[in-house]
């Protein structure tokens, strides 16, 4: 009877053994319209115009939100649009670096919890110096950034 009892546990924990397999795997497929604004960007042409100015990204990418680039022309840069109009700023937070992210309605430091305003001005502390800003405008549907 004990013997039949470990064959029925057995039987019973390899069965579910696919189902927590799948269930722990990422699914690495991406939807074909999410890859789209990926590869307008790819081709986008981000060399300088002879203003210095050089392209970050679409407008139809600003309007979902904001555009951000970890490594354009060496900085770390994001664009929102904010009263003032277009507004780049350095995405390094001024207290100990770490990377701000937009929330839609101000950046906001993960490390230290400094917030600024879209223009870049601090809202919150421990941050005391402003995020760095940039020249940034709209021609046509490209966003220009100047570095």
């Amino acid at each position: 009877r004990r013997e039949f009892m470990n064959w029925v546990g057995f039987g019973a924990l390899a069965t579910s053994l696919p189902v927590a397999i799948a269930a722990c795997q990422s699914d690495t497929a991406t939807p074909e319209a999410e890859t789209e604004p990926a590869a307008e960007t790819a081709e986008l042409d981000d060399t300088p115009d002879a203003d210095g100015f050089a392209a970050i990204g679409t407008v139809t990418e600003l309007d979902e939100g904001t555009i951000a680039k970890q490594n354009f022309k060496g900085e770390q840069v994001a664009v929102v649009r904010a009263a003032e109009g277009v507004v780049a700023v350095n995405t390094l937070c001024t207290h100990q670096g770490c990377t701000v992210k937009w929330d839609g309605e101000a950046f906001a430091c993960p490390c230290h919890g400094s917030n600024f305003f879209a223009d870049g001005t601090v809202a919150t502390g421990p941050a005391s110096e402003p995020l760095g800003t940039y020249e940034a405008k709209i021609d046509g549907d490209r966003v220009l950034v100047k570095i």
